[in-house]
């Protein structure tokens, strides 16, 4: 088995980080070292790990010039063991299943072209064996199905649905997540990973750093780093590697800045990818743009949480507006 290092970088998250490490501690494999990078303003989180030590666990405290998840990661990688082999990320609000690192450090052995191995979050989406009648209210792939969102429901009718498989982009962008791979107990190939549950080859980062246009909170970082990565080599997503996302809301920003990141972020990640698109690969970006933030505007009517909608709507607005007269600079 392979030497691997686990990053775990955090924020204002005592106890969704304490609780993370306990389920670290009950895995078959265990970190051969773990850097936890806490860029919080208290000190809860360091006094609870000093209270409560994890084996090869070394914490260290960033003030303003590190803080922010691309910063911290940045930090982390710099403080890596050389004895180490795969650099491993998890969020902080992440419980793992016993196996997780077993099965995601072996796939390096089973898929040795692999430069980055993600893991594979169980307890967001349900997910059954095909019925094959397809029905338009599900999402059909490779045996299994789940239910349609009404975003992917509404762009088939728009004509702007994904042309790639999930966890590939299309050249408009605005496709499939990596939650449309199923349950299958496959390693699926892919070209994006959710950072929170990723790991790359250590020589990775010889050459490549997580981009610091992501300053604090950092949405779609994690896309825009594998993005970088899949042109040089091949990224996995195993399915077996299993784990559970909770979602902690502490440490995230305000609705309306969230919506404007959607609209500024998305733009910049898309020409990460595909920095010259074609004429209808840009207007079918903003054809879907407006339509996502249409629905996501109908949400204030339809949902409970109307006033977090609306807020985020606005924010989409203004982020596509400001697109105009301020992109982002690549």
């Amino acid at each position: 088995m392979m030497n691997f290092t686990l990053i775990v970088c955090t924020y204002l998250r005592t106890q969704p980080l304490f609780n993370l490490l306990q389920s670290v501690a009950k895995q078959t494999v265990y970190p051969n070292e773990i850097l936890i990078i806490d860029g919080s303003t208290n000190n809860e989180t360091e006094h609870i790990l000093k209270q409560n030590p994890f084996k090869n666990l070394k914490y260290y405290k960033v003030g303003d010039d590190h803080r922010g998840l691309t910063k911290q990661r940045n930090f982390g990688i710099k403080h890596v063991a050389e004895s180490s082999e795969i650099v491993c990320f998890l969020d902080d609000d992440i419980i793992l299943k016993p196996t997780y690192f077993e099965a995601l450090i072996k796939t390096y052995d089973e898929k040795p072209d692999a430069l980055a191995v993600g893991g594979y979050i169980t307890n967001e989406i349900t997910w059954e064996p095909s019925d094959n009648k397809n029905n338009p209210n599900k999402f059909y792939y490779d045996g299994w199905m789940r239910d349609e969102p009404l975003r992917f429901k509404m762009r088939r009718k728009f004509g702007l649905q994904p042309d790639v498989a999930p966890g590939f982009m299309p050249t408009f962008s605005h496709g499939r997540p990596l939650e449309f791979l199923p349950p299958s107990c496959k390693i699926y190939m892919v070209e994006q990973l959710n950072g929170g549950v990723s790991s790359y080859k250590k020589h990775v980062f010889d050459t490549i750093s997580f981009s610091i246009y992501f300053f604090g909170y950092g949405l779609y970082e994690d896309t825009e780093f594998a993005l970088r990565v899949a042109k040089i080599g091949k990224l996995y997503l195993n399915t077996n590697a299993q784990l559970y996302h909770y979602h902690d809301g502490s440490g995230r920003p305000n609705s309306f800045r969230y919506g404007k990141m959607v609209i500024r972020n998305g733009w910049y990640v898309w020409r990460i990818k595909y920095p010259k698109p074609i004429f209808k690969a840009r207007l079918k970006w903003h054809a879907t743009a407006i339509l996502l933030t249409k629905i996501r505007l109908l949400n204030a009517i339809t949902t409970s949480n109307r006033k977090e909608a609306l807020k985020e709507s606005f924010g989409r607005i203004v982020g596509w507006f400001s697109l105009i007269f301020s992109k982002p600079k690549m």
